[in-house]
Parts: C-alpha cells; sequence; structure tokens
C-alpha cells in the first residue's frame, strides 16, 4: 500500500500541509503535482490499494478551477481518500464540500476530510509561519486518528460530513495579475512554472488577465524576485479581510 500525494499548492503552503500528514502514515509515497501544466492527467489510475490524499488551497471560498479540472481527469477505483483544502486564516467556506463531490466523481472514496491553515499566499501578515510546530502536531494528531480509522473498519469505512453549501458560492475572477519589473532577465523560468499557462514565452512582462489565476507561483518562483502585484490592490484586499483574519483560526478534521 502506498499513499498517492496528489497536490494543487502554487506556493507550497499546501503542499507542506499535505506532506506532513502523508508522513504521518509511514508509507512510500507518489506525488502528484496538480499545478503542472504539463501533466497528462487523464493517464493516471489510482486503484484500490492506494491511499490517496488530495490537498487543495481555497480560492474564495471554493477549489480554484485548475485543479477541479486536473482531478477530475485522474482515474480512480473506489481508492481511499483524505481531502484536505488548505487556507490563508479567513474562510473556506465551500471548499472542502466541493472537494468532496470532485474526488467522489473521479472514483474516490473520501473516509476523511481536513480543513488546514497555511500563510496566506498574497497578504503574507495573516497566518504568517503556518504550518508551524502547533499545527504540525494537530495535523499528526489527526493522521493517527484517520489512520485507526482505516484499519479498524477495513470492510465498512463511513464517509465523514463535511460543511459547505450546494449550490457552491460563486467564484471570483482573479484581480491581482503580476507583472514583471526591471530585474526581469527574461529567463523564461515564470512561464514555465506558470499553472495556468498564462504567461507568454514571447511576452514575460505580462501575464494574460483570462488565463491568470493570482496563484502567485510565478511571484514566489521568480528567480531574480521580478514579479510582483499592484501594491495598493493588495492593501485594499488585506484592509477586506482584516477583521476576519485578525484571531487565530485553528485546523479541523471531519471524520
Amino acid at each position: 500500500m502506498k499513499v498517492s500525494q496528489i497536490v494543487f499548492s502554487p506556493t507550497g503552503g499546501t503542499g507542506k500541509v499535505a506532506e506532513i500528514v502523508a508522513n504521518a502514515f509511514s508509507m512510500p509515497i507518489s506525488k502528484i503535482d496538480l499545478s503542472n501544466a504539463k501533466t497528462d492527467y487523464s493517464s493516471l489510475y489510482l486503484t484500490k490499494d492506494d491511499i490517496a490524499i488530495i490537498a487543495v488551497p481555497s480560492y474564495g471560498g471554493r477549489v480554484p478551477g485548475l485543479a477541479t479540472q486536473r482531478i477530475s481527469n485522474i482515474h480512480a477505483d473506489q481508492t481511499l481518500c483524505i481531502i484536505i483544502c488548505v487556507y490563508g486564516n479567513r474562510a473556506y467556506e465551500d471548499t472542502l464540500i466541493e472537494l468532496k463531490d470532485i474526488a467522489e466523481k473521479s472514483g474516490f472514496k473520501v473516509i476523511a476530510a481536513i480543513a488546514a491553515i497555511a500563510e496566506h499566499s498574497i497578504m503574507h501578515q495573516y497566518a504568517a509561519g503556518r504550518p508551524d510546530a502547533k499545527d504540525q502536531n494537530e495535523l499528526n494528531g489527526f493522521a493517527a486518528k484517520i489512520l485507526e480509522k482505516i484499519s479498524g473498519n477495513s470492510g465498512n469505512i463511513s464517509i465523514p460530513q463535511v460543511p459547505g453549501n450546494r449550490p457552491y458560492k460563486h467564484m471570483g475572477t482573479a484581480s491581482l495579475v503580476p507583472k514583471a519589473g526591471n530585474h526581469c532577465t527574461s529567463c523564461g523560468y515564470c512561464a514555465e512554472q506558470c499553472p495556468a499557462e498564462a504567461i507568454n514565452q514571447e511576452n514575460l512582462k505580462v501575464a494574460d488577465s483570462k488565463k491568470c489565476i493570482s496563484c502567485m507561483r510565478c511571484v514566489v518562483q521568480c528567480p531574480q524576485s521580478a514579479r510582483k502585484v499592484n501594491g495598493a490592490l493588495v492593501s485594499v484586499a488585506a484592509l477586506a479581510i482584516k477583521k476576519a483574519c485578525s484571531t487565530r483560526k485553528e485546523n479541523e478534521l471531519f471524520i
């Protein structure tokens, strides 16, 4: 038995959470990076002998559209699955229930769900440094409870109830589109790394606003730290969610 770690984590926060949970299972791990635009996800098949961890960030209370498309192309045969949504200390709203629906439609059997916190990918002052040591201890404890559930109910594992609403909340559009400044050397690495293929190798300075999902991968990955988003717009957005982010949110397990 192995753990298939299926993760959409453009800036790394969701990946850190998924890594903590996966490592706690003490099993061989295979990784599927949903941020990779070049992967043929329809060629991926998971069996009943696997355990899957599907982890995505919450974008405005929803599953990112690209993650939805790519998970939907994966084939599973009632593969036991732990779903994880990761958010930047504001709220995850309909992300978990949407992710559960997506996973089940692809043939996964969702046996547990986790809502976890990681540093906000744009407003880094919110949930700064998370997941931290306290988070890691909690997530390790969650993994232990999930393993206990699997080993104690191998014949008939119950499906958890997760929070959220159907129909899901309206999906907003990306409004913070990174641009390259004077430090850009036109190396093209941002275009190679963009999950949405929103950056053209022939015009590296500006991303296609119709394709960009404001994931900030290009900002984090740029070797010259040349890509930025509009600071004034970020300040306005940060102020709008300040109250919601003012107290520490805790990780949650649904089992």
